[in-house]
């Protein structure tokens, strides 16, 4: 890796890390003690009912922690082996940890299999860090890096791989993550119930519209548009900014389309691709097309304006009943446990991209230190 260059896998491994324990402790209600001791699961016999489901959500769910802590091991210098062994130590601890915690939640359920399992993911997950790195694939990653990216992209890189993950939470409209406003307002209202604070409460004077179709399109547009900004602020060459956009659009469409298999099943994977959306679609490849000259730093305040205009209009509309009902669908059944981290992902991306752009425009600017097609 070129001498300058931050890697992104301790904060994606961060991240992943906080989403980890939201999903092993959701939903947070009903702390009890039982008088047992919290590690008794371990010694317990093993479940006589499982899925595979179950099975596979638990050794995958570890694997990208178990990769992206050897991997920063590897990019500081760790040897292979000892990067190995850190990650899968840290992955298997931090299942323990949670597994022990569920034992106190009336909802949750611990069991010395998922935590073999999410240990053997770990492991997993190290294990192809090592390998790659064995092969020099990882070092051929660093040359691609070094000639696309700038120096100061690790932000950038993080907020544009943990955007596809933020669209697998079904949003109301296609692309139209952080439209949390009455969510937010319903859940402070419920929270103030019985105190005398819930009077302070300030009540709106005009109730939430639906959003019309001309601002449906707009949000869609954007919704793609913002992902191909933000990574063009850290993209100098035109070309490759090209093949960046063409990957947005696929990992967002793509996204998008697993979202509405999981909620609706498979013959609904391409139900939310409406003619509007299409639209929507059309009008981001055109502006993307349009916009591909602009400056690094232009890319970052267009982003940001960007982001401004979509929330303000997301966060002006109400969720449709049809919406309603897709979440019930997630909040149900063997989604329970992805759908805090979903959730938070799409409710936060824009708002974490807010802050980072805010903090990259207040820097004073350098010139992308690319190679020029």
């Amino acid at each position: 890796m070129a001498a300058g260059h931050k890697t992104a896998a301790w904060p994606l491994a961060l991240v992943y890390t906080g989403l980890i324990v939201y999903a092993s402790l959701y939903p947070f209600d009903g702390w009890r003690s039982q008088g047992l001791d919290p590690l008794s699961f371990l010694f317990a016999p093993w479940p006589r009912y499982w899925t595979g489901f179950d099975v596979v959500s638990n050794l995958l769910g570890y694997a990208p922690l178990g990769f992206l802590l050897a991997l920063g091991q590897l990019r500081g210098g760790v040897a292979g082996w000892r990067a190995f062994a850190l990650a899968v130590a840290t992955g298997a601890l931090l299942s323990l940890a949670l597994e022990s915690l569920q034992i106190y939640l009336p909802r949750r359920v611990p069991s010395n299999v998922d935590f073999a399992l999410n240990a053997a993911g770990a492991a997993a997950g190290a294990l192809t860090a090592v390998l790659l790195e064995r092969f020099g694939l990882l070092a051929r990653w660093s040359r691609v890096r070094d000639a696309w990216l700038s120096l100061d992209a690790r932000g950038a890189l993080v907020l544009t791989a943990l955007w596809p993950c933020a669209l697998l939470f079904p949003a109301a409209v296609p692309f139209g993550l952080g439209q949390v406003l009455e969510r937010v307002e319903t859940a402070i209202a419920e929270g103030l119930v019985g105190t005398p604070f819930l009077e302070w409460l300030p009540l709106r004077e005009v109730e939430l519209q639906p959003l019309v179709p001309a601002a449906q399109l707009a949000c869609v547009a954007l919704g793609l548009l913002i992902p191909c900004l933000i990574g063009w602020s850290v993209i100098g060459a035109r070309p490759k900014r090209s093949i960046f956009a063409l990957l947005v659009f696929a990992a967002g469409i793509g996204a998008s389309a697993l979202s509405a298999a999981l909620s609706w099943g498979p013959g609904a994977t391409w139900a939310w691709l409406t003619p509007p959306v299409q639209a929507g679609v059309a009008l981001a490849a055109l502006l993307a097309a349009c916009l591909l000259p602009l400056s690094g730093r232009g890319c970052a305040a267009l982003a940001l304006l960007a982001l401004a205009v979509a929330l303000s209009l997301l966060n002006q509309a109400p969720t449709s009943a049809y919406f309603a009902q897709t979440l019930q669908t997630w909040e149900q059944g063997r989604f329970i446990r992805f759908h805090g981290v979903a959730q938070w992902l799409g409710w936060l991306w824009p708002y974490a991209a807010l802050i980072h752009l805010l903090v990259r425009l207040s820097r004073r600017e350098r010139p992308l230190e690319l190679p020029h097609d």
